[in-house]
């Protein structure tokens, strides 16, 4: 059976990963996700390397920005990408928070902003029916050298996952919620690497 949010922290990190990649989720047009599939990683054009590109552990907050892929054009084509955890643990690192949190003062934050290449936000999770939760997702904004880390080096690998969206989301509306979840990528709390 499924696990309820309630024994989950507030911020976690939940992510399906192994000894040397962790999975992240993205959401594109065909011909974004195409070049993708093909290439191996994304290429530009018809990628975009000057924006900011958002990555996801969650599948279920995926699911909830893309509408299942059923959303628009542009994210109808959800894809998994498994990434080195060296690269994932550097963007952490070397993260800023999107937003002002009280830990610091807004013109620190300003300028640690300015200097990170990589943006950090933790948004409510969602259940099935894509409903918020309390505890939260983490959301990992990459620009600059992030991005062409990213796309040069920690990809290892890229999968069309919609078919399986479509698969959980049709269970949801049938109310197969058990079968739903058994098909759902079974995420667990991610524990970063040790420093030597």
């Amino acid at each position: 059976m499924h696990t309820t949010g309630s024994e989950i922290p507030l911020r976690q990190i939940r992510a399906v990963y192994d000894a040397t990649t962790i999975r992240v989720y993205q959401a594109y047009s065909d011909t974004i996700a195409d070049s993708a599939l093909a290439h191996g990683t994304f290429v530009s054009p018809p990628f975009k390397m000057e924006r900011m590109t958002w990555i996801k552990p969650s599948f279920l907050w995926m699911m909830y920005r893309a509408g299942w892929g059923f959303k628009d054009a542009g994210q109808k084509r959800i894809l998994a990408i498994d990434i080195s955890r060296e690269g994932f643990e550097w963007a952490l690192a070397n993260g800023c928070l999107s937003h002002a949190d009280g830990s610091i003062n807004k013109e620190e934050w300003l300028k640690l902003k300015d200097r990170s290449p990589v943006r950090i936000q933790w948004d409510p999770e969602r259940d099935l029916y894509l409903r918020p939760q309390e505890h939260r997702a983490i959301q990992i904004g990459l620009s600059k050298e992030a991005v062409e880390l990213y796309v040069n080096q920690w990809i290892k690998r890229i999968t069309d996952i919609t078919p399986l969206a479509h698969s959980i989301y049709e269970l949801v509306q049938e109310g197969e919620l058990d079968k739903a979840y058994s098909q759902m990528p079974q995420e667990k709390e991610y524990l970063p690497k040790l420093q030597p």
